[in-house]
């Protein structure tokens, strides 16, 4: 790991990565996330009878969108031409939470990683809100990199 900030310049001055004379290379990163809920909540997307719709495939198609936005939404990401993202959700009956990954690739100069976190966030995001008339207690969080591969710096894998 780089012992400076990427995103600063001798000055400190906020400024976007040059990747111009990088390789383009695959790239791979894998987030995590949870939205914790109401057991009932749960129950109630499980079952799918939430009055506004399939849960699942609104917030699988936000998380989506978001990766691709993600130089929109965040400053200094560069705009990249993704060649997958999926989101998938993992509900856990008993415990009132569902857990969140969003796994993003693409062959490019600069990592995935803020396009898979952005995901994640986006989709817990779009569950609350298709939940908030039943629940406005839930809470959207333990957002994290767990894995990502390819370019300079090589492997990352979070050790749980």
């Amino acid at each position: 790991m780089s012992e400076r900030l990427t995103h600063l310049d001798e000055n400190g001055k906020a400024v976007m990565v040059e990747v111009g004379e990088k390789a383009a290379t695959g790239r791979i990163a894998v987030a995590r996330g949870e939205v914790r809920m109401k057991e009932s909540t749960l129950q109630l997307i499980m079952s799918g009878e939430a009055a506004k719709g399939d849960v699942w495939a609104v917030a699988r198609i936000a998380g989506i969108m978001a990766a691709k936005k993600t130089s929109d939404l965040i400053p200094l990401c560069h705009p990249l031409l993704l060649t997958s993202v999926s989101v998938e959700f993992t509900p856990c009956p008993g415990q009132g939470r569902v857990e969140i990954e969003a796994r993003v690739r693409v062959t490019g100069q600069t990592g995935v990683e803020m396009e898979a976190l952005t995901a994640v966030a986006a989709a817990g995001l779009a569950i609350y809100d298709m939940c908030k008339a039943v629940d406005r207690e839930m809470v959207v969080g333990e957002i994290r990199l767990m894995e990502k591969r390819g370019g300079k710096s090589g492997t990352f894998i979070r050790e749980e």
